[in-house]
């Protein structure tokens, strides 16, 4: 599990740019931290060092396969500086769960005439975005936020969930994307123009409690309430608990070696 540090950095941005900067939410900084407590607890500046260590153009070309806008490859794309609508987000979530296969959003499923001729007819659309363990390792990853970090009220569903909240610099937009092994939700709250929502109007205080009251009645209307689904593993996946007590996913022949393991601090979380 890669270990980033959480602490002020600049970047050079360009020719006559000023530097760019980033901040966590709570304009603190953490220190040594693993990249699954970084994203659990929405850290922005580990991010950012984790998408400088990927590449900002391979970032782009993922993302155009989950559907997503081009956008130029700033460092900025990994807080979210590329407007994207929801069905295109909740539409690329749905590739974690779905064993690496995103399934493209349609509005109307079939029009007939009054006679019943059936005039247009839509069915889903798979689209291959990345590998099926690539997928469970995110899978993984996501299912932390619920578990242990911004998402953490979720858990009272007590059903297998993931999902990452976000928000926008001052409020202006709140969001959270989750899924199970079935079904894929996404909540949007924010105005039709650039405003703020309010002072701490999150993610995981705004977005979050929608998107759990809408997941809580479809599980309590499935037939097997008591007998969860499971994200299913690849064959080629295996398990290691680390140092740290969790559980991690790795890619057989990625997995560290016995008696080495990465252990970070356990920050506050923040939406």
């Amino acid at each position: 599990m890669s270990v980033f540090i959480d602490e002020p950095v600049s970047y050079v941005a360009g020719p006559n740019q000023p530097p760019y900067q980033t901040l966590n939410y709570d304009r603190k900084f953490d220190g040594p931290i693993t990249l699954r407590r970084a994203l659990e607890q929405s850290r922005n500046i580990p991010a950012v060092k984790a998408m400088q260590e990927v590449g900002p153009g391979q970032v782009v070309t993922y993302a155009a396969r989950f559907g997503l806008d081009q956008a130029p490859p700033y460092l900025s794309l990994a807080l979210g500086s590329s407007e994207q609508t929801l069905a295109q987000m909740t539409s690329a979530y749905s590739a974690f769960a779905n064993r690496g296969v995103r399934m493209a959003p349609y509005a109307v499923i079939s029009i007939t005439d009054r006679e019943g001729n059936v005039l247009e007819e839509n069915r889903p659309e798979p689209h291959e975005a990345i590998r099926a363990d690539t997928a469970f390792v995110m899978t993984n990853l996501l299912r932390g936020v619920v578990q242990r970090g911004t998402a953490q009220a979720a858990a009272s569903l007590d059903w297998p969930l993931g999902g990452k909240t976000g928000t926008m610099d001052e409020y202006t937009d709140a969001w959270f994307i989750g899924f199970d092994p079935n079904i894929t939700v996404g909540v949007w709250i924010g105005y039709d123009e650039k405003k703020s929502l309010g002072a701490g109007e999150t993610g995981a205080s705004a977005a979050l409690p929608i998107w759990t009251e809408f997941m809580k009645t479809y599980i309590d209307k499935r037939a097997d309430r008591k007998a969860p689904p499971e994200f299913e593993a690849p064959g080629n996946i295996v398990f290691v608990t680390l140092d740290s007590g969790v559980t991690e996913a790795f890619i057989n022949g990625t997995q560290p070696q016995p008696g080495v393991a990465a252990v970070a601090p356990a920050p506050t979380a923040n939406p």
